[in-house]
């Protein structure tokens, strides 16, 4: 071999050695936030959780209604509060969806929530006096903006973001990476991700849907499907893990806002793949409240992918999904 081909050999394995060695690390980082934990990777040059942390403290302290220090507290509790753009930003959103699913999302659905033992306030035993008295106060079209204010048409009316806060919060963490230069990264907060780029295989990342088993703990880590994405989000809404029996009935954190009850029908889970994650978070909910055809026609109406497990009239399980799903299958 000649002299010149041995070196510029030598020179190529350099460069790439070169590369390698500086390529920048995968970091996984955790934490608590939203009353769940989150969970994400990215790749960079610098750990960045001192970032994430203040966006999350950020959303906090606007969406939340477990801080008393809140936006969002605040108005529920009727004190004078000017609302900041990321409160803005969700709730036109939410108001958007729910006119999108017919009142099947809505964040006025917290007094119910709550009556139920589901929200942020201790619940009481309900009956059908007690959801008659409740609705009055429920219902999307009964609060709006104006001058930069919520305006609500009772005092006794309660927000509540919970079915679309961690799917923004995905967001914002996104879009921060976004501009510092991080663009592979997964962003997983209470099971709504956004994901970006590659992994550290270089591939797509792979995100677990879980079986729809009966498990208040959430230890159960059996998956029903894996998809494998990139430059979505994807969000997931199921009846099997938040729930409570009474009178051994099995009772359904998930209310329907428009009835004043928890659902009652044969849909397990709903995902959906998004270009953002709060649309995802609050398709999903609506989802699960109202069903699986009529989910399937809003897919079909909004343009959006879902994947949903249900049970067949036998105890089965099974599922269905709209076509633009079969590509995250691959």
């Amino acid at each position: 071999m000649k002299l010149w081909k041995i070196l510029f050999l030598v020179f190529l394995i350099a460069a790439s050695v070169y590369v390698i060695s500086n390529e920048p690390p995968y970091h996984t980082d955790r934490g608590f936030t939203f009353g769940t934990y989150y969970n994400i990777c990215y790749k960079s040059k610098h750990n960045v959780q001192h970032k994430i942390d203040s966006t999350l403290k950020s959303i906090d302290n606007s969406l939340s209604p477990f801080n008393k220090r809140s936006i969002i507290t605040a108005i529920n509790e009727n004190r004078d509060t000017l609302p900041d753009a990321q409160f803005l930003a969700v709730f036109n959103l939410a108001q958007e969806i729910s006119a999108a699913t017919n009142g099947s999302f809505d964040i006025t659905v917290a007094p119910l929530v709550n009556a139920w033992g589901f929200g942020f306030k201790q619940g009481t035993k309900v009956d059908s006096l007690t959801v008659d008295s409740l609705l009055q106060y429920v219902g999307y079209k009964k609060v709006s903006l104006a001058d930069g204010r919520i305006i609500k048409q009772h005092p006794a009316i309660m927000l509540d973001c919970s079915a679309i806060a961690k799917g923004y919060g995905c967001d914002r963490i996104a879009h921060m990476f976004q501009s510092i230069g991080i663009d592979n990264y997964m962003i997983e907060i209470g099971g709504e991700v956004v994901a970006k780029g590659k992994n550290d295989k270089s591939k797509r990342w792979s995100i677990g849907i879980s079986k729809p088993t009966d498990d208040t703990t959430g230890t159960n880590t059996s998956l029903q499907e894996i998809l494998h994405i990139s430059g979505h989000s994807i969000a997931t809404s199921g009846n099997y893990r938040n729930y409570r029996y009474e009178e051994g009935r099995k009772v359904s954190h998930t209310i329907d806002p428009r009835t004043g009850r928890p659902v009652e029908h044969t849909l397990l889970s709903a995902t959906v793949i998004a270009d953002n994650c709060a649309t995802a978070d609050a398709y999903a909910t609506a989802f699960m409240v109202m069903g699986l055809d009529s989910a399937m026609q809003i897919c079909n109406r909004q343009g959006l992918d879902a994947y949903f497990i249900y049970s067949t009239p036998d105890g089965s399980i099974a599922t269905q999904e709209t076509e633009g799903m079969k590509k995250y299958h691959k």
